[in-house]
């Protein structure tokens, strides 16, 4: 994968080009932005461009092949173990670092998910950017910076990422998987600016389990207890997928806002849904949609504060159902 590759992030590009082409890369990169948008392989174009033969990132010498199937003896990625990054897998690549390069100019390390880094793991990686060697690169990817010790942040050159025009998504979701206008209209909205949530496992979700989540959730009511658990109760479930549930259920009701407001059709996500987007629009008012998008923030708060997640959602259902 080459800069030539990668779509948009023209202005990142330019940037990690012109420190190669002058001699100027920084020791360590922290790449900030969403999730699936480009970053890491905006990272491993990079790094591809670092060691290749010929200096330009060709994709044909053995150093581009070793870093496509990510065997490069100069090239560690680090990324959580679980559920973070411990200090003893930090301990373990510094020592590696500390080694002189085997067969490129310099070591590179990719560290994935930098947030996860756990308090002893940051101030140990503190270590290695104070005092780095010459012949070493460190990227650090990350969707939630503002988690990482101030002390990381300032001693790397931040490359912020930003989400990609739901245009280009259609336009790639159409070109390459022959989908209609309307399909590819929702996916992109509903990925929020990022290619992997578009191309992958969400296109699922977004497409097929939408509707079923949504016809549940709209048939709620709040003098029926029992439909509310259970459903609460499923939706808990699958702790990995539950984001995009809720990413789902603020798109409807954003589309309902919209409707209630007087935007055009064209302006909704669930264009498909246009019918019962205007029927729940019909018996509710602007006050109303906005207590349920507010009690679907709070929600996504408590989820990623770890607090029990079957009980924040029957609260959040209770209050959708209302």
């Amino acid at each position: 994968m080459t800069f030539d590759h990668i779509l948009g992030h023209d202005r990142q590009k330019d940037i990690l080009g012109r420190a190669l082409a002058h001699g100027r890369v920084a020791h360590a990169y922290l790449f900030t932005g969403p999730e699936g948008i480009g970053k890491r392989l905006t990272a491993m174009a990079f790094a591809r461009a670092i060691v290749c033969l010929e200096q330009r990132g060709c994709g044909q010498c053995t150093a581009c092949r070793k870093i496509d199937h990510q065997n490069h003896p100069d090239l560690h990625l680090l990324e959580p173990d679980g559920n973070s990054i411990k200090i003893e897998q930090v301990r373990v690549f510094q020592r590696e670092l500390n080694l002189k390069p085997l067969e490129a100019s310099r070591k590179i390390c990719l560290i994935d998910q930098a947030e996860a880094l756990t308090v002893g793991a940051a101030n140990a990686l503190l270590k290695t950017l104070e005092e780095p060697r010459g012949d070493t690169l460190l990227i650090l990817l990350s969707a939630q910076p503002n988690r990482l010790l101030a002390t990381i942040r300032s001693r790397c050159q931040t490359l912020p990422f930003t989400r990609h025009p739901d245009r280009r998504i259609q336009q790639e979701l159409e070109k390459q998987l022959g989908i209609d206008a309307t399909e590819s209209h929702i996916l992109a909205a509903l990925s929020e600016g990022s290619f992997k949530k578009a191309f992958g496992k969400d296109r699922e979700l977004y497409v097929t389990q939408r509707r079923v989540l949504l016809k549940t959730l709209t048939g709620l009511s709040p003098g029926s207890i029992l439909p509310i658990l259970t459903f609460a109760e499923e939706l808990a479930a699958d702790k990995t997928v539950l984001p995009d549930i809720l990413d789902i259920f603020q798109a409807f009701y954003r589309d309902v806002l919209m409707t209630l407001q007087g935007h055009a059709a064209s302006t909704l996500i669930n264009l498909d849904l246009q019918e019962k987007v205007n029927r729940v629009a019909s018996r509710m008012d602007v006050d109303s949609v906005l207590a349920k998008l507010e009690a679907l923030t709070v929600t996504r708060r408590q989820i990623e504060r770890n607090v029990n997640r079957q009980l924040a959602l029957e609260v959040l259902l209770m209050n959708l159902a209302d």
